[in-house]
Protein backbone atom coordinates (compact mmCIF):
# COMPACT_ATOMS: atom_id res chain seq x y z
CA UNK A 1 0.00 0.00 0.00
CA UNK A 2 1.24 3.45 -0.78
CA UNK A 3 1.03 6.40 0.83
CA UNK A 4 -0.48 9.12 -1.66
CA UNK A 5 1.43 11.92 -0.55
CA UNK A 6 4.62 10.21 0.55
CA UNK A 7 5.29 8.79 -2.94
CA UNK A 8 8.37 10.27 -4.90
CA UNK A 9 6.53 10.63 -8.17
CA UNK A 10 7.53 11.29 -11.77
CA UNK A 11 7.99 14.88 -12.81
CA UNK A 12 5.61 15.28 -15.46
CA UNK A 13 3.00 16.00 -13.15
CA UNK A 14 4.68 18.66 -11.10
CA UNK A 15 5.08 20.58 -14.88
CA UNK A 16 2.03 20.89 -15.33
CA UNK A 17 1.60 23.45 -12.27
CA UNK A 18 4.97 25.03 -13.34
CA UNK A 19 4.09 25.92 -16.46
CA UNK A 20 0.58 26.71 -15.14
CA UNK A 21 2.78 29.49 -12.80
CA UNK A 22 4.80 30.36 -15.81
CA UNK A 23 2.43 31.38 -17.63
CA UNK A 24 0.51 33.36 -14.84
CA UNK A 25 2.99 35.27 -12.98
CA UNK A 26 5.88 36.02 -15.84
CA UNK A 27 7.83 37.97 -13.39
CA UNK A 28 10.10 35.02 -13.41
CA UNK A 29 13.60 34.67 -15.04
CA UNK A 30 13.22 32.31 -18.00
CA UNK A 31 14.27 32.83 -21.33
CA UNK A 32 11.25 32.84 -23.81
CA UNK A 33 13.66 31.73 -26.82
CA UNK A 34 14.86 28.67 -24.62
CA UNK A 35 13.94 24.94 -25.00
CA UNK A 36 11.43 24.27 -22.03
CA UNK A 37 12.68 21.60 -20.04
CA UNK A 38 12.96 20.96 -16.24
CA UNK A 39 15.33 23.26 -14.12
CA UNK A 40 16.39 24.43 -11.32
CA UNK A 41 14.11 27.65 -11.90
CA UNK A 42 11.18 26.01 -12.93
CA UNK A 43 11.13 23.83 -10.21
CA UNK A 44 11.43 26.70 -7.44
CA UNK A 45 8.79 28.92 -9.33
CA UNK A 46 6.21 26.05 -8.79
CA UNK A 47 7.56 25.48 -4.97
CA UNK A 48 7.15 29.23 -4.38
CA UNK A 49 4.02 29.87 -5.87
CA UNK A 50 2.51 27.16 -4.18
CA UNK A 51 3.59 28.32 -0.88
CA UNK A 52 2.51 31.88 -1.71
CA UNK A 53 -0.37 32.04 -4.57
CA UNK A 54 -1.30 28.60 -3.27
CA UNK A 55 -2.67 29.48 -0.03
CA UNK A 56 -3.63 33.38 -1.05
CA UNK A 57 -5.71 31.49 -3.76
CA UNK A 58 -8.80 33.86 -5.25
CA UNK A 59 -12.51 34.82 -4.79
CA UNK A 60 -14.17 33.45 -1.96
CA UNK A 61 -11.50 31.02 -1.52
CA UNK A 62 -9.45 33.93 -0.36
CA UNK A 63 -11.81 35.04 2.09
CA UNK A 64 -12.23 32.34 3.89
CA UNK A 65 -9.66 32.30 5.87
CA UNK A 66 -10.71 35.56 6.95
CA UNK A 67 -14.06 33.74 8.31
CA UNK A 68 -12.33 31.53 11.00
CA UNK A 69 -10.15 34.68 11.84
CA UNK A 70 -13.90 36.86 12.35
CA UNK A 71 -12.76 39.65 10.15
CA UNK A 72 -15.71 39.26 8.05
CA UNK A 73 -18.56 37.42 7.25
CA UNK A 74 -20.36 35.17 4.51
CA UNK A 75 -24.46 36.12 3.39
CA UNK A 76 -24.15 33.52 0.58
CA UNK A 77 -24.83 30.56 2.73
CA UNK A 78 -23.90 29.19 6.44
CA UNK A 79 -20.38 29.27 6.74
CA UNK A 80 -18.68 26.63 8.67
CA UNK A 81 -15.43 28.52 9.19
CA UNK A 82 -17.65 31.25 10.41
CA UNK A 83 -19.16 29.27 12.94
CA UNK A 84 -16.11 27.39 14.09
CA UNK A 85 -16.73 24.45 12.10
CA UNK A 86 -13.33 22.33 11.30
CA UNK A 87 -12.98 19.29 9.62
CA UNK A 88 -10.20 16.95 7.76
CA UNK A 89 -7.11 18.75 6.34
CA UNK A 90 -4.29 16.92 4.10
CA UNK A 91 -1.08 16.84 3.56
CA UNK A 92 -0.69 18.32 0.32
CA UNK A 93 1.91 20.49 2.01
CA UNK A 94 4.35 17.85 2.15
CA UNK A 95 3.60 16.62 -1.38
CA UNK A 96 5.29 19.75 -3.12
CA UNK A 97 8.48 18.66 -1.03
CA UNK A 98 9.51 15.67 -3.69
CA UNK A 99 10.67 18.82 -6.23
CA UNK A 100 13.55 20.09 -3.81
CA UNK A 101 16.37 17.41 -4.18
CA UNK A 102 15.84 17.46 -8.42
CA UNK A 103 15.36 21.51 -7.82
CA UNK A 104 19.12 21.36 -6.01
CA UNK A 105 20.85 18.67 -8.39
CA UNK A 106 19.58 20.49 -11.32
CA UNK A 107 22.31 23.79 -10.26
CA UNK A 108 24.78 24.54 -13.17
CA UNK A 109 27.33 25.90 -10.30
CA UNK A 110 28.31 26.00 -6.81
CA UNK A 111 26.69 29.43 -5.81
CA UNK A 112 23.54 28.52 -7.32
CA UNK A 113 23.34 25.02 -5.67
CA UNK A 114 23.54 26.46 -2.42
CA UNK A 115 20.80 28.85 -3.31
CA UNK A 116 18.63 26.34 -3.80
CA UNK A 117 20.17 24.26 -0.91
CA UNK A 118 18.88 27.02 0.63
CA UNK A 119 15.76 27.32 -0.91
CA UNK A 120 14.67 23.70 -0.27
CA UNK A 121 15.82 24.22 3.15
CA UNK A 122 13.44 26.87 3.71
CA UNK A 123 10.19 25.47 1.75
CA UNK A 124 10.64 22.46 4.09
CA UNK A 125 10.14 24.34 7.24
CA UNK A 126 7.47 26.64 5.77
CA UNK A 127 5.77 23.33 4.92
CA UNK A 128 6.22 21.58 7.80
CA UNK A 129 5.23 24.32 9.95
CA UNK A 130 2.19 24.84 8.28
CA UNK A 131 1.25 21.41 8.59
CA UNK A 132 1.75 20.65 12.43
CA UNK A 133 0.15 23.80 13.49
CA UNK A 134 -3.01 21.85 12.23
CA UNK A 135 -2.90 18.89 13.70
CA UNK A 136 0.08 18.48 16.28
CA UNK A 137 2.70 15.42 15.33
CA UNK A 138 3.04 14.84 11.42
CA UNK A 139 5.82 12.51 9.15
CA UNK A 140 8.65 14.67 9.04
CA UNK A 141 11.74 12.58 9.59
CA UNK A 142 10.66 9.87 7.67
CA UNK A 143 8.55 11.79 4.90
CA UNK A 144 9.38 11.67 1.73
CA UNK A 145 10.98 9.24 0.87
CA UNK A 146 9.01 6.83 -0.90
CA UNK A 147 11.67 6.37 -3.63
CA UNK A 148 14.86 7.25 -1.92
CA UNK A 149 14.66 4.99 0.56
CA UNK A 150 11.07 2.97 -0.40
CA UNK A 151 9.62 4.20 2.71
CA UNK A 152 6.15 4.68 1.83
CA UNK A 153 4.34 4.58 5.22
CA UNK A 154 6.20 6.56 7.19
CA UNK A 155 6.11 7.28 10.95
CA UNK A 156 5.07 9.99 12.42
CA UNK A 157 7.63 12.25 14.39
CA UNK A 158 6.67 14.29 17.94
CA UNK A 159 5.48 17.97 17.44
CA UNK A 160 8.68 19.16 19.30
CA UNK A 161 11.00 16.71 17.10
CA UNK A 162 8.77 18.58 14.21
CA UNK A 163 9.72 22.07 15.50
CA UNK A 164 13.38 21.43 16.30
CA UNK A 165 13.81 19.96 13.25
CA UNK A 166 12.20 23.30 11.20
CA UNK A 167 14.41 25.17 13.69
CA UNK A 168 17.66 23.49 12.35
CA UNK A 169 15.95 23.39 8.54
CA UNK A 170 16.06 27.77 8.46
CA UNK A 171 19.30 27.75 10.17
CA UNK A 172 21.12 25.75 7.26
CA UNK A 173 19.26 27.74 4.99
CA UNK A 174 20.15 31.01 6.44
CA UNK A 175 24.08 29.73 6.05
CA UNK A 176 23.37 28.91 2.68
CA UNK A 177 22.18 31.84 1.34
CA UNK A 178 24.98 33.78 3.10
CA UNK A 179 27.39 32.31 0.48
CA UNK A 180 24.52 31.47 -2.45
CA UNK A 181 24.48 33.43 -5.43
CA UNK A 182 20.92 35.41 -6.79
CA UNK A 183 19.03 32.84 -8.86
CA UNK A 184 16.18 32.24 -11.21
CA UNK A 185 12.62 31.01 -10.99
CA UNK A 186 11.75 33.44 -8.29
CA UNK A 187 8.27 35.46 -8.54
CA UNK A 188 8.46 37.26 -4.91
CA UNK A 189 12.60 38.18 -4.77
CA UNK A 190 13.94 38.28 -8.24
CA UNK A 191 16.24 35.63 -6.62
CA UNK A 192 17.71 38.04 -4.41
CA UNK A 193 19.71 35.28 -2.40
CA UNK A 194 19.91 38.85 0.73
CA UNK A 195 16.51 39.31 0.84
CA UNK A 196 15.74 35.48 0.82
CA UNK A 197 18.31 35.34 4.36
CA UNK A 198 16.51 38.28 5.76
CA UNK A 199 12.81 36.36 5.72
CA UNK A 200 14.33 33.19 6.71
CA UNK A 201 15.64 34.27 9.87
CA UNK A 202 12.33 36.50 10.20
CA UNK A 203 10.49 33.94 10.30
CA UNK A 204 12.32 31.38 12.28
CA UNK A 205 11.34 34.32 14.99
CA UNK A 206 7.97 33.62 14.16
CA UNK A 207 8.51 29.76 14.97
CA UNK A 208 9.87 30.72 17.76
CA UNK A 209 7.49 33.00 19.44
CA UNK A 210 4.86 30.21 19.07
CA UNK A 211 6.86 28.25 21.18
CA UNK A 212 6.35 30.34 24.04
CA UNK A 213 5.43 28.22 26.15
CA UNK A 214 8.17 25.80 26.12
CA UNK A 215 10.65 28.35 26.99
CA UNK A 216 11.93 26.17 29.41
CA UNK A 217 12.80 22.77 27.10
CA UNK A 218 16.29 22.80 27.41
CA UNK A 219 16.63 21.18 23.81
CA UNK A 220 14.78 24.02 22.16
CA UNK A 221 17.10 26.68 23.41
CA UNK A 222 13.84 28.98 22.70
CA UNK A 223 15.53 32.46 24.37
CA UNK A 224 18.84 31.80 23.33
CA UNK A 225 18.30 31.07 19.70
CA UNK A 226 15.69 33.82 19.34
CA UNK A 227 18.26 36.29 21.09
CA UNK A 228 21.09 35.29 18.37
CA UNK A 229 19.01 35.64 15.79
CA UNK A 230 18.27 39.15 16.53
CA UNK A 231 21.30 39.87 17.47
CA UNK A 232 23.74 38.10 14.67
CA UNK A 233 21.32 38.05 11.63
CA UNK A 234 20.34 40.08 8.92
CA UNK A 235 16.26 40.44 9.35
CA UNK A 236 13.24 42.08 7.43
CA UNK A 237 13.80 45.96 6.88
CA UNK A 238 10.52 47.18 5.70
CA UNK A 239 7.58 46.59 3.96
CA UNK A 240 9.86 46.44 0.41
CA UNK A 241 11.41 42.80 2.26
CA UNK A 242 7.32 41.24 2.30
CA UNK A 243 6.96 37.60 1.50
CA UNK A 244 4.34 38.52 -0.83
CA UNK A 245 2.99 38.24 -4.61
CA UNK A 246 2.34 41.82 -6.59
CA UNK A 247 -0.71 42.04 -9.38
CA UNK A 248 -1.49 43.71 -12.39
CA UNK A 249 -3.71 43.88 -15.11
CA UNK A 250 -2.52 40.49 -16.81
CA UNK A 251 -5.18 37.69 -17.05
CA UNK A 252 -4.57 35.54 -14.13
CA UNK A 253 -2.08 38.08 -12.34
CA UNK A 254 -5.25 40.25 -10.96
CA UNK A 255 -5.78 40.92 -7.54
CA UNK A 256 -7.73 38.02 -5.56
CA UNK A 257 -10.64 40.22 -4.66
CA UNK A 258 -10.76 42.45 -8.09
CA UNK A 259 -13.88 42.34 -10.00
CA UNK A 260 -12.60 43.62 -13.34
CA UNK A 261 -14.19 43.87 -15.73
CA UNK A 262 -17.00 44.45 -13.03
CA UNK A 263 -19.59 41.68 -12.78
CA UNK A 264 -16.89 39.20 -14.63
CA UNK A 265 -13.94 39.12 -12.51
CA UNK A 266 -15.24 38.52 -9.32
CA UNK A 267 -18.50 37.36 -9.37
CA UNK A 268 -19.42 37.21 -5.69
CA UNK A 269 -18.91 40.89 -5.59
CA UNK A 270 -22.26 41.51 -6.76
CA UNK A 271 -23.72 39.62 -4.86
CA UNK A 272 -22.66 41.99 -1.53
CA UNK A 273 -21.81 38.63 0.25
CA UNK A 274 -19.48 40.42 2.57
CA UNK A 275 -19.62 42.65 5.69
CA UNK A 276 -17.07 43.85 8.08
CA UNK A 277 -16.84 42.18 12.17
CA UNK A 278 -16.86 44.26 14.92
CA UNK A 279 -13.40 42.64 15.94
CA UNK A 280 -11.55 44.82 12.76
CA UNK A 281 -13.83 47.96 12.60
CA UNK A 282 -14.26 48.20 16.58
CA UNK A 283 -10.36 48.69 17.27
CA UNK A 284 -9.95 50.88 14.92
CA UNK A 285 -12.78 53.43 15.40
CA UNK A 286 -12.37 53.18 19.32
CA UNK A 287 -8.52 54.55 18.13
CA UNK A 288 -9.48 56.88 15.72
CA UNK A 289 -7.35 54.55 13.26
CA UNK A 290 -7.57 55.93 9.50
CA UNK A 291 -6.94 52.48 8.42
CA UNK A 292 -10.97 51.98 8.58
CA UNK A 293 -11.65 54.38 5.91
CA UNK A 294 -9.10 52.32 3.73
CA UNK A 295 -10.52 48.91 5.24
CA UNK A 296 -13.98 49.71 4.35
CA UNK A 297 -16.74 51.60 2.68
CA UNK A 298 -19.81 53.21 4.21
CA UNK A 299 -23.20 51.88 5.12
CA UNK A 300 -25.37 53.45 1.99
CA UNK A 301 -28.44 53.31 4.67
CA UNK A 302 -25.97 55.76 7.13
CA UNK A 303 -24.97 58.10 4.06
CA UNK A 304 -28.65 58.33 2.96
CA UNK A 305 -29.51 59.26 6.63
CA UNK A 306 -26.73 62.21 6.22
CA UNK A 307 -23.86 60.60 7.98
CA UNK A 308 -20.78 61.74 6.48
CA UNK A 309 -18.59 58.90 4.89
CA UNK A 310 -15.57 60.38 6.99
CA UNK A 311 -17.49 59.94 10.41
CA UNK A 312 -16.68 56.61 11.70
CA UNK A 313 -20.75 56.43 12.49
CA UNK A 314 -20.93 55.36 8.73
CA UNK A 315 -19.23 51.90 9.16
CA UNK A 316 -21.75 50.21 11.19
CA UNK A 317 -20.13 46.58 12.13
CA UNK A 318 -21.47 42.77 12.54
CA UNK A 319 -21.10 40.53 15.77
CA UNK A 320 -19.76 37.37 13.69
CA UNK A 321 -21.14 34.76 15.93
CA UNK A 322 -24.99 36.21 15.61
CA UNK A 323 -27.35 34.16 13.60
CA UNK A 324 -26.90 33.42 9.85
CA UNK A 325 -30.78 34.72 9.40
CA UNK A 326 -30.67 37.98 11.88
CA UNK A 327 -26.81 38.75 10.01
CA UNK A 328 -28.90 38.14 6.25
CA UNK A 329 -31.40 40.45 7.71
CA UNK A 330 -28.68 43.56 8.42
CA UNK A 331 -27.60 42.74 4.58
CA UNK A 332 -30.47 42.96 3.00
CA UNK A 333 -30.90 46.13 4.94
CA UNK A 334 -28.15 47.20 3.29
CA UNK A 335 -26.55 49.08 6.95
CA UNK A 336 -23.60 47.46 7.72
CA UNK A 337 -20.18 48.65 6.51
CA UNK A 338 -18.81 46.11 3.73
CA UNK A 339 -14.61 45.76 1.76
CA UNK A 340 -13.19 48.89 0.45
CA UNK A 341 -13.73 49.78 -3.23
CA UNK A 342 -10.42 49.74 -3.88
CA UNK A 343 -10.14 45.77 -3.36
CA UNK A 344 -12.65 45.28 -6.03
CA UNK A 345 -11.80 47.71 -8.72
CA UNK A 346 -7.88 47.89 -8.51
CA UNK A 347 -6.55 44.68 -10.59
CA UNK A 348 -3.16 45.03 -8.55
CA UNK A 349 -5.08 46.98 -5.16
CA UNK A 350 -2.17 45.73 -2.92
CA UNK A 351 0.72 42.99 -2.72
CA UNK A 352 -0.54 40.09 -0.63
CA UNK A 353 2.33 39.05 1.60
CA UNK A 354 2.02 35.69 3.89
CA UNK A 355 5.26 37.23 6.03
CA UNK A 356 5.45 40.72 6.52
CA UNK A 357 7.60 43.27 7.71
CA UNK A 358 5.19 44.10 10.88
CA UNK A 359 4.80 40.90 11.22
CA UNK A 360 7.83 40.72 12.46
CA UNK A 361 8.19 44.03 13.96
CA UNK A 362 5.03 42.60 16.65
CA UNK A 363 6.88 39.50 17.06
CA UNK A 364 9.87 41.66 18.12
CA UNK A 365 7.65 43.71 20.57
CA UNK A 366 5.86 40.53 22.19
CA UNK A 367 9.29 39.08 22.77
CA UNK A 368 10.85 42.30 24.47
CA UNK A 369 7.63 42.73 26.17
CA UNK A 370 8.20 38.68 27.97
CA UNK A 371 12.01 39.52 28.63
CA UNK A 372 13.76 37.62 26.07
CA UNK A 373 14.97 40.77 24.20
CA UNK A 374 16.49 43.89 25.72
CA UNK A 375 18.41 47.33 24.05
CA UNK A 376 15.42 48.43 22.03
CA UNK A 377 12.01 49.13 23.42
CA UNK A 378 8.84 47.02 22.87
CA UNK A 379 7.59 50.45 22.01
CA UNK A 380 9.90 51.34 19.34
CA UNK A 381 8.98 47.77 17.61
CA UNK A 382 5.24 47.97 18.14
CA UNK A 383 5.79 51.39 16.10
CA UNK A 384 7.41 50.44 13.91
CA UNK A 385 4.47 47.76 13.20
CA UNK A 386 1.62 50.33 12.61
CA UNK A 387 3.73 52.73 10.78
CA UNK A 388 4.63 50.12 8.34
CA UNK A 389 0.89 48.85 7.98
CA UNK A 390 0.22 52.16 7.65
CA UNK A 391 2.46 53.04 5.03
CA UNK A 392 1.64 50.72 3.13
CA UNK A 393 -1.83 50.73 2.57
CA UNK A 394 -1.35 54.77 1.77
CA UNK A 395 1.44 53.55 -0.72
CA UNK A 396 -0.69 51.44 -2.38
CA UNK A 397 -3.73 53.13 -2.26
CA UNK A 398 -4.88 55.90 -5.14
CA UNK A 399 -5.69 58.95 -3.28
CA UNK A 400 -9.34 59.25 -4.04
CA UNK A 401 -12.58 59.82 -2.01
CA UNK A 402 -13.96 56.50 -3.04
CA UNK A 403 -10.98 54.72 -1.63
CA UNK A 404 -10.11 56.35 1.79
CA UNK A 405 -13.01 58.65 1.84
CA UNK A 406 -11.39 61.40 2.26
CA UNK A 407 -9.59 60.72 5.22
CA UNK A 408 -6.02 60.18 4.00
CA UNK A 409 -3.11 59.15 6.13
CA UNK A 410 -0.05 61.15 5.19
CA UNK A 411 3.31 61.12 6.92
CA UNK A 412 2.88 63.56 9.92
CA UNK A 413 -0.62 61.05 11.05
CA UNK A 414 1.53 57.82 10.23
CA UNK A 415 4.32 58.97 12.41
CA UNK A 416 2.07 60.29 14.86
CA UNK A 417 -0.34 57.83 15.83
CA UNK A 418 1.34 54.84 17.40
CA UNK A 419 1.93 57.74 20.49
CA UNK A 420 -1.94 57.59 20.68
CA UNK A 421 -1.90 53.71 21.11
CA UNK A 422 0.87 53.50 23.40
CA UNK A 423 1.86 50.33 25.66
CA UNK A 424 0.83 50.58 28.99
CA UNK A 425 -0.17 48.12 31.55
CA UNK A 426 0.76 45.03 33.18
CA UNK A 427 2.42 42.39 30.71
CA UNK A 428 -0.48 40.35 29.35
CA UNK A 429 -2.22 43.87 28.65
CA UNK A 430 0.75 44.65 26.76
CA UNK A 431 0.63 41.28 24.67
CA UNK A 432 -3.00 42.41 24.26
CA UNK A 433 -2.31 45.77 22.55
CA UNK A 434 0.64 44.22 20.72
CA UNK A 435 -1.35 41.01 19.04
CA UNK A 436 -4.27 43.34 18.54
CA UNK A 437 -2.68 45.50 15.94
CA UNK A 438 -1.06 42.53 14.27
CA UNK A 439 -4.62 41.54 13.52
CA UNK A 440 -5.75 44.58 12.28
CA UNK A 441 -2.40 45.04 10.13
CA UNK A 442 -3.31 41.75 8.66
CA UNK A 443 -6.63 42.34 7.19
CA UNK A 444 -6.85 40.86 3.92
CA UNK A 445 -3.24 39.75 4.72
CA UNK A 446 -0.67 37.42 6.24
CA UNK A 447 -0.06 33.60 6.42
CA UNK A 448 -3.07 31.09 6.23
CA UNK A 449 -5.37 31.36 8.94
CA UNK A 450 -3.05 33.35 10.82
CA UNK A 451 -5.64 35.52 13.30
CA UNK A 452 -7.24 32.82 14.06
CA UNK A 453 -3.76 31.15 15.13
CA UNK A 454 -2.81 34.58 16.90
CA UNK A 455 -6.23 33.88 18.81
CA UNK A 456 -5.52 30.49 19.34
CA UNK A 457 -2.30 30.90 20.81
CA UNK A 458 -2.97 34.56 23.06
CA UNK A 459 -6.39 34.64 23.47
CA UNK A 460 -6.74 37.51 21.50
CA UNK A 461 -8.19 39.36 19.89
CA UNK A 462 -11.29 38.17 21.80
CA UNK A 463 -13.84 36.59 19.64
CA UNK A 464 -16.87 35.87 20.96
CA UNK A 465 -18.38 32.66 21.47
CA UNK A 466 -22.14 31.62 20.96
CA UNK A 467 -23.11 28.83 22.01
CA UNK A 468 -26.35 29.03 20.01
CA UNK A 469 -24.93 29.27 16.69
CA UNK A 470 -21.48 27.54 17.25
CA UNK A 471 -20.90 25.01 14.99
CA UNK A 472 -18.31 22.87 17.08
CA UNK A 473 -18.72 20.28 19.37
CA UNK A 474 -19.13 20.82 22.23
CA UNK A 475 -20.72 24.48 21.12
CA UNK A 476 -19.22 24.96 24.16
CA UNK A 477 -16.08 25.58 23.03
CA UNK A 478 -14.16 27.11 20.54
CA UNK A 479 -12.15 24.25 18.31
CA UNK A 480 -8.27 24.18 18.52
CA UNK A 481 -7.13 21.79 15.44
CA UNK A 482 -7.97 19.65 12.38
CA UNK A 483 -8.54 16.48 11.88
CA UNK A 484 -5.54 14.33 10.24
CA UNK A 485 -6.40 13.96 6.52
CA UNK A 486 -8.70 10.77 5.44
CA UNK A 487 -5.59 9.42 3.08
CA UNK A 488 -3.25 8.81 6.23
CA UNK A 489 -6.30 6.68 7.75
CA UNK A 490 -6.48 4.90 4.63
CA UNK A 491 -2.81 4.49 3.98
CA UNK A 492 -0.76 5.02 6.76
CA UNK A 493 -3.39 4.15 9.59
CA UNK A 494 -0.84 2.14 11.82
CA UNK A 495 1.06 4.85 11.96
CA UNK A 496 -1.34 7.45 12.16
CA UNK A 497 -3.67 5.48 15.17
CA UNK A 498 -0.11 5.39 17.24
CA UNK A 499 0.48 9.12 16.38
CA UNK A 500 -2.95 9.89 17.50
CA UNK A 501 -2.66 7.70 21.00
CA UNK A 502 0.30 9.10 22.78
CA UNK A 503 -1.35 12.73 21.50
CA UNK A 504 -4.49 12.21 22.21
CA UNK A 505 -5.65 9.44 23.77
CA UNK A 506 -6.69 7.87 20.78
CA UNK A 507 -9.54 10.49 19.74
CA UNK A 508 -8.71 12.33 16.65
CA UNK A 509 -10.67 15.21 17.87
CA UNK A 510 -10.82 19.26 17.16
CA UNK A 511 -10.93 19.70 20.57
CA UNK A 512 -7.85 18.22 21.52
CA UNK A 513 -4.93 20.53 22.94
CA UNK A 514 -1.57 19.75 21.06
CA UNK A 515 1.68 19.65 22.83
CA UNK A 516 2.63 23.41 20.95
CA UNK A 517 -0.61 24.84 23.02
CA UNK A 518 0.38 22.81 26.28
Amino acid sequence: MKSRFLKYTLLLPALVLICDGCKKFEAINTNPNATTQVNSAMLATSMILNITRGDISTTKTFMQPFLLGKYLTWGEGQENFQYNRISRTDFGRITLLRNITPMENYATNDGLKKSYQALGHFIRAWQFFMTTMQVGDIPFSEAVKGETEAILQPKYDTQKAVFLGILNELDQANTLFASGSNFDGDPTYSGNVDKWRRLTNSFELHVLINLYKKTGDADLKVIDRFKDIVANRPLMRDYSDNFALAYNATAGQNYPWSDVPAGSGNSFVKSNYTMLTNVLLEPLKATNDRRLFYYAKPSPVKITAGISQADIAAYPSVEPSDSFSSLQTRRVNKDYADINNRYTNLVNAEPVGVFNYWDLQFILAEATIRGWISGTTAQTYYANGIKSSMKFIATYTPDLADYNHGVKMDDAYINAFPATVALTGTIEQQIAQVITQKYLASFLQGNKYQGWYENRRTGYPVFKLNSSTNLNTPSTNFPLRWLYPQNELSYNSVNLSAAVASQYGGSDDVNQIMWLLK
